[in-house]
C-alpha cells in the first residue's frame, strides 16, 4: 500500500449513516476522516425542493435504480428498487417522512441479546439528531442537525381522510413519534422553510469545513483490504482510475443494505462456496452475509378526486394556470404542493385487536399514478397505502459477478408467506371502509384501483400480488445479533474482525414498523459514540 493516504477513520458511503457518521467523527478535530461516495454531489436542484422526490424516482443521475428479481408471489415483476447515489444517499430522494417506529421494535432489538438497543437506549440519540419544530421535550430534541416540521397547512382530504377513521372508532394522534405510534393525524416531516433536510445538507454541510475531513465523491469501493482479520484499507475506483487508502483506525461501511453485504462478499467475507464461485479468494466464511432481507410491501388504491386540489392539478400543459400558482406559493411563501412531501396523512393500526401494538401503516398521498413515479394520472387523484409493517417474508442479495460495478441480486421474495398476504388484506379493507365512509366518501368519484368491484377475498389478494409497492425500506443484510447467521455485534463490529464495521440500515435485526430513514440516523448517532469511546479506550 504504498503511496496511500493514511486516515483514522475511512467511511464507505455518504447516506444517511454516512454523513452522520463523518460529522461526529470530525467534530473534536483529533480524527481523519475520509467519506468515500460512489455517486455525486447533492446539486440537482430538484433534491432540494421537497415534491422532487418524483423527478429522482427514476433518475439514473442520482439513483442505483436496482430492480428486485422476478418472483411468482408477486406476478414476476421486476420491481424497481430505488437507492440513493448521491451526497446524502436515499434521504436525498426519499419521500421525506420522519417515523422512528415503535417503542417496542428497539426493545425487541435487546431481547435478541443486542445489549444497548433497547427504546430507553435510543431515545437520547432519536433526540440528539433532531431541530424539532414543536420544540424540545420526553420525546423529541432541538437543536440538532435535522429539521423536523409539521406540514405548512391541512388539507380538507387530509382532515376528512382523519375523521373519518375517528367515526369509524380509531384514535387521534398528532404526534407518531410520541408515546404511541396508534391513530390517525398528520405526518411530520425533514422539511423545514421549504427545503429537504436530507443526511447531506443537515449532517455533513457543516462538517465540509473542517480541515480533517475529505469527501470523495464518484469514489466507487471494490475491495476491503486486510492484514488477516485486520482491516487496513479499502480499494476504490474514482472517475475510473484505481486508488486504495489506509485506515489507521477504523473502515466503516455505510453502502446500506444493497451495498454494504455487497462490499463484504466482494471482499472475502460471505458464503464460500458462493464467493468460490466468483473467484473470490474466501477470508472468513459468514453465512449471514446478505441473508434476512425484509422490506415494507404494500397495497395502493387510487381514487378520483371531486375536487381539483390535488398534484395531479398543478401539474402539466393542462394546468399552466394552478401549476403557475403552486410555483408562486413555493418561491414567495415556501408552502403548497412544492413543499410537500410523499405523504401527509397517515394511520396506524391493528388488523386484529388481539396484537399489542399497530402492524399497518396506512398513508394518504395527494397525487396518483398507476404505479409509484409513473407519470401522474390525467384526472384529480390520490392515493392511500397499506402498509405491512411486521412482515414475515425474508430475502436476500447477493453478487453475481466479482466485478463491482456489477449490480447485486436481489430477490426480496415478497409476500412468499401466507400471513403476510392475510394481514394486508385485512389492513386493505379497513382503509377501504375509510374511504368509503363520510365524511371521505363526499370527496371521491371512484375507485380508479382496484375498483369498487373488486370485493372477494381472492380476487383482492390477485390484486395485491400483480399491482402492489414496496416502501422502499430494506434492512437485516448484515444483521446485528449474537446468532450464527448475525453479521455484525451489538457495537456494529463485523464478528470475527478488527478494525471493521458497518453502520446503516443492513445492521437492523428486524425492520422497524414504519419508515427506516430517521432509525438509520439514530444507528448512526449512537455508533459514532461507540466508536469514539473505543478510540479513547484504544480498542479498534
Amino acid at each position: 500500500m504504498g503511496g496511500a493516504d493514511s486516515y483514522d477513520y475511512i467511511v464507505v458511503g455518504a447516506g444517511s449513516a454516512g454523513c452522520v457518521l463523518a460529522n461526529r467523527l470530525t467534530a473534536s478535530g483529533k480524527h481523519r476522516v475520509l467519506l468515500l461516495e460512489a455517486g455525486g454531489k447533492d446539486t440537482y436542484p430538484w433534491i432540494h425542493i421537497p415534491v422532487g422526490y418524483g423527478k429522482t424516482f427514476n433518475n439514473p443521475r442520482v439513483n442505483w435504480l436496482y430492480r428486485c428479481e422476478p418472483n411468482p408471489a408477486t406476478a414476476n415483476r421486476p420491481i424497481l428498487q430505488p437507492r440513493g447515489k448521491v451526497l446524502g444517499g436515499s434521504s436525498s430522494i426519499n419521500g421525506l417522512i420522519y417515523i422512528r417506529g415503535q417503542k417496542e421494535d428497539y426493545d425487541l432489538w435487546r431481547q435478541l441479546g443486542n445489549t444497548g438497543w433497547s427504546y430507553d437506549d435510543v431515545l437520547p440519540y432519536f433526540r440528539k439528531a433532531e431541530d424539532q419544530q414543536r420544540g424540545a421535550n420526553e420525546y423529541h430534541g432541538a437543536g440538532g442537525p435535522l429539521k423536523i416540521s409539521d406540514p405548512t397547512e391541512p388539507h380538507p382530504l387530509c382532515d376528512a381522510f382523519i375523521e373519518s377513521a375517528k367515526r369509524l372508532g380509531y384514535p387521534y394522534n398528532d404526534d407518531f413519534n410520541g408515546p404511541d405510534q396508534e391513530g390517525f393525524g398528520y405526518y411530520q416531516w425533514t422539511v423545514r422553510n421549504g427545503r429537504r433536510s436530507s443526511a447531506a445538507t443537515s449532517f455533513l454541510k457543516p462538517a465540509k469545513k473542517r480541515q480533517n475531513l475529505t469527501v470523495v465523491t464518484r469514489a466507487h469501493a471494490t475491495k476491503i483490504l486486510f492484514d488477516g482479520r485486520r482491516a487496513i484499507g479499502i480499494e476504490y475506483l474514482h472517475d475510473g482510475v484505481r486508488k486504495t487508502a489506509r485506515v489507521d483506525g477504523e473502515l466503516i461501511l455505510s453502502g446500506g443494505s444493497f451495498n454494504s453485504p455487497q462490499l463484504l462478499e466482494l471482499s472475502g467475507i460471505g458464503q464460500g462456496e458462493r464467493l468460490r464461485g466468483h473467484g473470490i479468494d474466501v477470508v472468513a466464511e459468514m453465512k449471514g452475509v446478505g441473508e434476512n432481507l425484509l422490506d415494507h410491501y404494500n397495497s395502493r388504491k387510487v381514487y378520483r378526486i371531486k375536487d381539483r386540489t390535488t398534484l395531479n392539478d398543478a401539474v402539466g400543459l393542462r394546468n399552466v394556470h394552478r401549476g403557475a400558482w403552486q410555483v408562486f406559493r413555493y418561491v414567495t411563501q415556501r408552502s403548497g404542493m412544492l413543499a410537500m412531501a410523499g405523504s401527509y396523512a397517515a394511520g396506524f393500526f391493528k388488523t386484529d385487536e388481539a396484537l399489542a401494538t399497530p402492524n399497518i401503516q396506512s398513508t394518504l398521498s395527494l397525487f396518483s399514478g398507476d404505479k409509484t413515479g409513473d407519470t401522474l394520472h390525467p384526472f384529480s387523484g390520490i392515493t392511500i397505502v397499506d402498509r405491512l409493517l411486521r412482515p414475515e417474508s425474508k430475502g436476500t442479495v447477493h453478487i453475481n459477478s466479482a466485478d463491482a460495478l456489477t449490480p447485486p441480486t436481489i430477490q426480496p421474495n415478497y409476500l412468499t408467506s401466507q400471513r403476510d398476504c392475510e394481514v394486508l388484506l385485512e389492513g386493505f379493507k379497513v382503509t377501504r371502509r375509510i374511504a368509503e365512509s363520510e365524511p371521505m366518501r363526499s370527496f371521491i368519484v371512484d375507485e380508479h384501483m382496484p375498483g369498487f368491484k373488486v370485493r372477494g377475498d381472492d380476487e383482492l389478494i390477485d390484486y395485491l400480488r400483480k399491482f402492489g409497492g414496496i416502501s422502499f425500506h430494506p434492512v437485516a443484510t448484515c444483521r446485528m445479533g449474537i446468532d450464527d447467521d448475525a453479521v455484525v455485534d451489538e457495537r456494529l463490529r463485523v464478528r470475527g474482525f478488527t478494525g471493521l464495521r458497518v453502520v446503516d440500515a443492513s445492521i437492523m435485526p428486524t425492520v422497524p414498523s414504519g419508515n427506516t430513514n430517521a432509525p438509520t440516523i439514530m444507528i448512526a448517532e449512537k455508533a459514532s459514540d461507540m466508536i469514539l469511546d473505543d478510540a479513547r479506550r484504544g480498542v479498534h
